[in-house]
């Protein structure tokens, strides 16, 4: 059994001291430092996720990763709602949005991209596709469209009996699926291509290691992003960029883990695992954060706003809809992800320049 590298474990606990050194915060130039560790850690943390998934298999490594990079997500927001100040209660939809349009044209696209260039054709499996945008369209538009057409309370926004019970709901639509993806549709979600062989599953000494050291990851890499986002907040502001770039930075930083073991992937032709780390991250990203900031926000009596603005719900809807009609034959090429790609430039751009 090969071990694990050492500079995996060396670089999470470097980014985790690198937090107690408030100088390194103080200026743009030492900010490099942090910076420089924040990207290693990313990459640290993929080989991690990587050794996990190939002991457990496919689809429980994809969840593992996806579901421990939401909750620490959850915590970052929670934490930066807490303190409060403006624009805390639109952060959960901001940071929300970031992370599904980063991920359905960005990730995926990138996905398809280079899976297509490098093997012309991808296949996948039709069904699991389906299921996961089919539940991630139901709740998108639970809670970040209808919102904007409710009427109990003015704005964009929903009662708190209404809250609890969108809450609800998003977490039974997400059980559902993970049930179906983990239990009762497996299959689904396997790839039957003989290209997605596996080497010896790797032992519980590392399998253990592996899993600890991606938890120390993930947690300095969200630690980092929140400690960095005040310097990002300033070069923003100084290049007269709207506040809302600041939550698509975050949300990009906060991906990188499950968008560079996605791509990866896909650059070895395992297009069903990619598909599995992206369409998974998304649900978890929305149907874990949205409940566990509904009632958090009612517990601390904070204000919640979820209703996307018309161009963002437009943006949204074009976006899924394409994804779906881009999975929609069970193979993919160049073109689909350039699509893709050009929507997610398009996102980008209108963030920027609104």
């Amino acid at each position: 059994m090969k071990s694990i590298p050492f500079w995996t474990m060396i670089v999470p606990l470097a980014a985790l001291s690198a937090l107690m050194v408030t100088p390194l915060f103080g200026s743009p130039l030492l900010t490099l430092i942090p910076g420089a560790l924040l990207i290693a850690t990313v990459i640290a943390s993929v080989h991690h996720a990587e050794v996990i998934a190939h002991r457990t298999g496919e689809p429980y490594g994809t969840i593992i990763l996806a579901v421990a990079v939401t909750v620490i997500e959850v915590s970052l927001i929670l934490s930066l709602m807490l303190v409060g100040g403006p624009g805390s209660e639109v952060l959960a939809r901001d940071t929300v949005f970031a992370a599904v349009m980063i991920i359905l044209t960005g990730i995926i696209g990138l996905c398809l991209l280079i899976g297509g260039y490098r093997h012309r054709e991808q296949r996948f499996v039709l069904q699991g596709a389906n299921a996961a945008l089919i539940t991630l369209t139901a709740i998108t538009a639970l809670t970040l469209i209808l919102p904007n057409y409710t009427t109990t309370v003015p704005g964009p926004a929903y009662s708190r009996t209404q809250l609890v019970f969108v809450a609800i709901v998003s977490l039974v639509l997400y059980g559902t699926f993970l049930a179906v993806q983990t239990v009762r549709h497996r299959d689904y979600f396997l790839s039957d291509d003989a290209a997605e062989t596996h080497a010896a599953s790797p032992g519980n000494t590392k399998v253990v290691l592996s899993l600890f050291f991606l938890l120390v990851g993930l947690t300095a890499v969200v630690l980092l992003a929140k400690k960095l986002s005040p310097t990002i907040e300033s070069g923003v502001e100084n290049l007269g960029a709207p506040k809302s770039l600041v939550g698509v930075i975050v949300a990009t930083v906060i991906l990188l883990p499950e968008g560079l073991a996605a791509v990866k992937a896909a650059r070895k032709n395992h297009l069903q695992t990619s598909l599995n780390l992206a369409l998974g991250s998304a649900l978890a990203s929305i149907g874990l954060t949205i409940p566990a900031v509904a009632f958090a926000s009612i517990a601390a009596g904070l204000d919640v706003t979820l209703g996307l603005d018309g161009k963002s719900m437009i943006l949204l809807v074009l976006s899924l809809f394409t994804v779906t009609l881009s999975l929609g034959t069970g193979r993919t090429t160049i073109l689909q992800g350039t699509v893709l790609l050009v929507l997610f430039a398009v996102y980008l751009f209108t963030t920027i320049f609104p």
